[in-house]
C-alpha cells in the first residue's frame, strides 16, 4: 500500500491542471456567427443523450421490500469481455439481479467498442429500461466521448445530462445523468457521474456539486441515490466528498476500501474512486466485488430497504 501511495505522490506532480476559458467576440458577423454555432451544438447535444428499454422487459414485483443498486466503471467493456459483465449481472452473487445499475464509460459509437451501443445491448439481454448520456467532444470531427448510464428494472422519467464544470485534458469534459425510477408508490432520483480525473480537487467537488445542484430541482423528502466514479485519488479527496455529501443530507455505506487498481511503473496502485451516496434511503447489506476484474475498478453494490409509502 505503501509503494501505492508513492506511485500516486509521482501521479500528482506529473498530473497537469486544466481550466475551461471562454473567448468573447463582437461585431454582427462574429454574432450571427456564434448563433450558428450554439445552434449546431444544441443539436449536437441533443444526440448525445438516449432513452429506451428493451424490447422484452423483464417482470418485476411490483413494490419489492428491498433493492440492489450497483456502480461500476465498465471502462468501455466490449466484445467477449462485454458478454462476460452480461452473465455478471445476470446471475453474480453479489451484483447480480441489480434493480439499478449506474455505469460509467460506457461506449455507443466508438471504434475501440466496435460502434457497439453498449447499454442498449446490456437492456435488452437483461430486460431493462435504460437512459445514456455523453459530454460533447471536443472538436467537431472528433468521434463521440464515452458516457454514463442507469439502467433499472422499472421506467425511467425526467432523464436529465448534465454536463458537468471545468474542461480536462484537450478541453475533455464529463457528464452526469439524473433520472426519476418510480417503484410502486416511491419515486427516487438517481444519478450516474464520472468526474474528470487530472482536474485540481477543489473543481472537481464541484463537479460533484453540479449534481446537487439539479437535485435542488426536486422535492427535499425525495429519496436520492447519487453514485459513479468520482476519481477522488488526491490526498484530500475523501474528507471534501464526506463534507460535500454529508452537508446535502446524504449517507454512505463506503468510507476508505479501494475500488480501483492498477499498476503503475511496476507499483501497485489503490484507491478509492467509485462512491454510492444514499438520501432517505436505508442500507442493509454492501460490499465491493473483488472477484470481478472485468475493469480497473471493482463494483460497488448496496442492498437498500424502501421507504414506506406515504
Amino acid at each position: 500500500m505503501m509503494l501505492g501511495k508513492v506511485a500516486l505522490l509521482v501521479l500528482s506532480t506529473m498530473s497537469p491542471l486544466f481550466a475551461s476559458f471562454q473567448r468573447n467576440t463582437s461585431g454582427p458577423a462574429s454574432d450571427a456567427r456564434a448563433s450558428r454555432q450554439k445552434e449546431s451544438q444544441v443539436n449536437a447535444d441533443s444526440q448525445l443523450l438516449e432513452v429506451g428499454k428493451a424490447l422484452k422487459l423483464r417482470q418485476v414485483v411490483p413494490t419489492p421490500a428491498e433493492i440492489r443498486v450497483i456502480s461500476y466503471n465498465i471502462r468501455w467493456r466490449s466484445g467477449k469481455q462485454l458478454s462476460k459483465l452480461i452473465n455478471l449481472f445476470r446471475a453474480d452473487a453479489e451484483i447480480g439481479n441489480a434493480t439499478i445499475m449506474g455505469l460509467q464509460e460506457v461506449d455507443r459509437k466508438k471504434k475501440r467498442s466496435g460502434n457497439t451501443n453498449t447499454v442498449k445491448l446490456i437492456a435488452d439481454e437483461l430486460g431493462l429500461h435504460y437512459a445514456w448520456a455523453a459530454p460533447p467532444s471536443p472538436k467537431s470531427d472528433s468521434e463521440e466521448e464515452t458516457g454514463v448510464a442507469i439502467l433499472s428494472l422499472f421506467p425511467l422519467s425526467d432523464v436529465q445530462r448534465i454536463v458537468l464544470p471545468y474542461e480536462g485534458p484537450d478541453h475533455r469534459r464529463r457528464v452526469a445523468l439524473g433520472a426519476t425510477v418510480r417503484i410502486g408508490g416511491i419515486s427516487l432520483r438517481v444519478y450516474s457521474v464520472h468526474a474528470e480525473t487530472r482536474l485540481a480537487l477543489d473543481k472537481k467537488i464541484e463537479q460533484l456539486d453540479a449534481v446537487l445542484q439539479d437535485l435542488v430541482h426536486y422535492p427535499k423528502r425525495m429519496p436520492a441515490i447519487v453514485l459513479g466514479d468520482f476519481n477522488t485519488w488526491e490526498a484530500d479527496a475523501e474528507r471534501k466528498t464526506n463534507k460535500l455529501f454529508n452537508e446535502a443530507g446524504f449517507q454512505t455505506p463506503f468510507h476508505s476500501e479501494p475500488t480501483f487498481s492498477r499498476r503503475f511503473l511496476f507499483l501497485p496502485i489503490e484507491v478509492k474512486l467509485d462512491w454510492v451516496w444514499l438520501r432517505g434511503l436505508q442500507f442493509n447489506t454492501y460490499g465491493i466485488d473483488r472477484a470481478i476484474e472485468v475493469s480497473d475498478h471493482w463494483p460497488v453494490w448496496t442492498n437498500l430497504k424502501l421507504p414506506t409509502e406515504k
